[in-house]
């Protein structure tokens, strides 16, 4: 009877352990893929003609970009993005901004998608984000506002800050 509970209790420890392992590597692939998508969006930012800040933003879906959006000028303008004192002319476009546009020109929609965004939302590209149904946020970089990520997090959405992009271990 001993020998059976024991290979009972071992069988049950291998089990317990092989799930274990498994909600780590799949724990750690999430992880890595918030990571790339960042690193992405930061890429994508290298698109924008502003001088004073890049944003890049990309909105996924079931594992596919389904949107990207860097900040910038609207069609037709020319780009530039900063007047001759510096600061940004007030119709440039934030990168999630553009990309949530595209996605309203398109035959897509963003209802559950996730934004991967290289600077935290402002309260003006909150709001948008709430309105076209997006259920998470994952930005690196902090802004020394905090209103936009307060009202998404007052909204339910998921909202995460990855300071370092990196994949390494």
């Amino acid at each position: 009877m001993l020998a059976k509970e024991l290979v009972a209790d071992s069988a049950i420890h291998l089990l317990y352990n092989s799930i274990n392992q498994t909600e780590k590597t799949a724990m750690t692939k999430a992880e890595l893929l918030d990571r790339r998508y960042l690193r992405m969006a930061q890429i994508w930012a290298e698109n924008s003609y502003c001088t004073r800040r890049q944003v890049g933003a990309l909105i996924v879906k079931d594992k596919m970009i389904i949107s990207d959006g860097y900040n910038g000028t609207p069609s037709g303008f020319p780009n530039v993005c900063e007047g001759e004192n510096g600061l940004t002319l007030p119709y440039v476009l934030h990168a999630e901004a553009n990309a949530i546009t595209k996605i309203a020109r398109s035959n897509n929609n963003s209802d559950g998608a996730t934004l991967y965004v290289t600077d935290a939302p402002c309260i003006e590209c909150a709001k948008l984000i709430i309105q076209a149904g997006i259920k998470r946020v994952v930005y690196a970089r902090s802004y020394r506002l905090t209103d936009g990520i307060e009202l998404l997090e007052q909204a339910g959405i998921s909202v995460e800050h990855i300071n370092d992009c990196s994949t390494k271990e």
